[in-house]
């Protein structure tokens, strides 16, 4: 039962714009500027008592299509480890994404906007992918007050499959600049439960953002459940911003 519910876990933390804003699982609704890139190079785990899943590497692409409008793509190397079965590892679904800020922010009311995500099965691999087309419809939204930002909302996940059910999540996330060099935050977020052998999880994330120069950050965020199964989460990426 633990081998599959960290099975879910993968399906669920790992796959997301890790997904789930980087390097929270909670997103935000700002765009990648127009013409302007963002490349992530990145690893996301999670680690039970006698398992652990994640991705190694996990690499994004965003653009800056239009304005207010940002074209995404992830592709991960996933992989789970158990003491019964031990390390495996492979490639399953190339994730695809659209992000709409659609509502400005000014003094009084926050940027709003949505990100929809496609998960689409690239290789038949019933290990690391369910097989079919899954689908993630977001709100997101944020607002500044000087050097502190919080950032929120809620999104539906379709997940098709004959065990599996379709699932909510929702997160909140708060961080503060404390120099031009160091930002730090947390977050906390819960979902639904996603499959027949799965439960719902609750839990939060602590983490920011070391900016060695304008274009090159480091990235990090470390967090546990708080209900259900026990596990700690990790995340360490590269950013590069052009």
């Amino acid at each position: 039962m633990k081998y599959i519910f960290f099975t879910g876990i993968l399906m669920t933390l790992c796959v997301q714009p890790t997904n789930a804003g980087p390097p929270f699982v909670t997103d935000d609704p700002e765009p990648v500027g127009y013409r302007h890139w963002e490349y992530y190079i990145s690893t996301f785990n999670t680690f039970g008592t006698n398992n652990s899943t994640g991705i190694i590497p996990n690499v994004e692409v965003n653009y800056g299509l239009v304005p207010n409008v940002q074209v995404h793509i992830i592709l991960p190397l996933n992989y789970i480890y158990s003491s019964q079965r031990g390390f495996r590892s492979g490639y399953a679904n190339t994730e695809l994404g659209l992000k709409y800020r659609f509502v400005q922010e000014d003094e009084n009311i926050p940027q709003i906007g949505t990100f929809p995500i496609i998960e689409i099965p690239t290789i038949n691999n019933s290990e690391f992918g369910s097989g079919h087309i899954q689908l993630f419809l977001p709100v997101w939204a944020q607002k500044s007050w000087g050097k502190l930002t919080t950032y929120g909302g809620a999104g539906y996940w379709i997940n098709p499959g004959i065990t599996n059910y379709n699932w909510f999540f929702t997160g909140v996330e708060m961080q503060y600049d404390l120099s031009p060099v160091l930002t730090l935050g947390g977050e906390i977020y819960y979902h639904t439960k996603d499959s027949y052998q799965s439960k719902s999880s609750l839990g939060f994330n602590a983490g920011g953002s070391f900016n060695t120069s304008k274009k090159f950050h480091i990235i990090f965020s470390a967090g546990h459940s708080l209900i259900n199964e026990s596990f700690i989460t990790t995340y360490f990426g590269l950013l590069w911003t052009i």
